[in-house]
């Protein structure tokens, strides 16, 4: 009986269970929406300098270059369109970098969940706020990336089409010029003109291809962007953890501030696009091929890569790297800060 009631006067000590937090639905939608925002805010800053990159990368290799290099490109797209034409088809690729960035930020994060849950020691599981090692992460940002090439092909494909149109030097209407169809007269003046036919939207494009190709031709290219995005994703999101970490640990921080998060994402953004550089030249190449016929055979992959490797060696892959290099630093820089700010500033949203 005395030891019963020693018992009550010093009840077993109680063990602390940390409290397991469960990823909820909330949270994917705000990794969707946070990425959304930040994906375009980026592309909008870079978008002239990826219609630049595009036409370099799509030059022939069967006649002489058009231009002699990213500054001429830009030059020569002003002089023939002005900033407009520099901004041709940004449509798609606001869609595109909405989805794009939102698939690699939910696709990261989900990648991140169950690594936590299935493979790695139990703390990582009960303490969220556990950074998981950088071999993880950078394994996490190739599967977010292999997720998004699907979302992406298509949007690209319709981007790249339209970023190749130049008001000048596309054929005109085959009307002969003596019809009065296409006459514009000035008072009596008997001087005449040709209408220049604007260049085809998305929609006819995507009818086009659909036409040609059937569904299928909307994801033509979708080798090289699921090697782009799965490398670049995992040179992306690991170069960006790397850089931050590194940053935390030489000021002795807890966290990263807005300046170091620009800093890894400018690493970040040179990182994906220098290392895979060579896949999206060959990407753009196939993507901005013309439409063909009906049951005309579409050139893979490998054979465009073959193709353009003959003509021009290692240069011709790292035709337009420069500017591509130059423009990704501060988008990536701008998408990491949106990303991580608006993450912040909403962690309380719905608890």
């Amino acid at each position: 009986m005395a030891q019963g009631i020693d018992m009550l006067d010093n009840p077993a000590p109680t063990v602390a269970v940390a409290k397991h937090e469960v990823p909820t639905a909330l949270d994917s939608i705000k990794d969707i929406a946070f990425g959304s925002i930040a994906g375009m805010i980026g592309k909008v800053i870079e978008f002239p300098f990826d219609t630049v990159k595009v036409r370099l990368q799509s030059q022939p290799d069967t006649k002489p270059l058009r231009y002699s290099g990213p500054i001429d490109c830009f030059r020569q797209s002003l002089q023939q369109d002005g900033i407009r034409g520099l901004y041709r088809g940004i449509s798609p690729p606001l869609v595109g970098a909405a989805a794009e960035n939102s698939a690699l930020f939910f696709g990261y994060n989900i990648a991140q969940n169950i690594v936590r849950a299935f493979f790695l020691p139990s703390e990582y599981a009960v303490d969220k706020d556990k950074k998981l090692p950088i071999g993880t992460l950078v394994i996490c940002g190739a599967l977010s990336g292999s997720f998004a090439s699907l979302v992406l092909t298509p949007i690209e494909l319709i981007k790249c089409k339209m970023q190749v149109q130049t008001t000048l030097g596309r054929p005109t209407s085959s009307v002969q010029l003596g019809s009065t169809a296409n006459k514009t007269f000035t008072g009596q003046s008997s001087l005449h003109t040709l209408t220049v036919p604007r260049p085809p939207g998305p929609i006819t494009l995507i009818r086009d291809i659909v036409s040609v190709y059937g569904f299928k031709g909307l994801w033509h290219g979708q080798m090289a962007t699921f090697l782009r995005e799965t490398g670049g994703s995992a040179a992306w999101f690991g170069a960006y953890e790397f850089g931050s970490m590194k940053l935390r640990a030489w000021k002795q921080a807890e966290k990263t501030s807005y300046g170091d998060q620009m800093l890894s994402g400018a690493l970040a953004g040179v990182s994906y696009n220098f290392l895979f550089f060579p896949v999206d030249s060959i990407k753009s190449r196939m993507q901005t091929d013309a439409i063909g016929v009906r049951g005309e055979p579409v050139k893979s992959f490998w054979d465009v890569g073959k193709s353009m490797y003959r003509a021009g060696g290692i240069p011709a892959l790292y035709r337009g790297c420069g500017i591509t290099c130059l423009r990704s630093a501060p988008s990536s820089a701008i998408i990491f800060l949106c990303f991580e700010t608006l993450k912040e500033q909403f962690k309380d949203l719905g608890k």
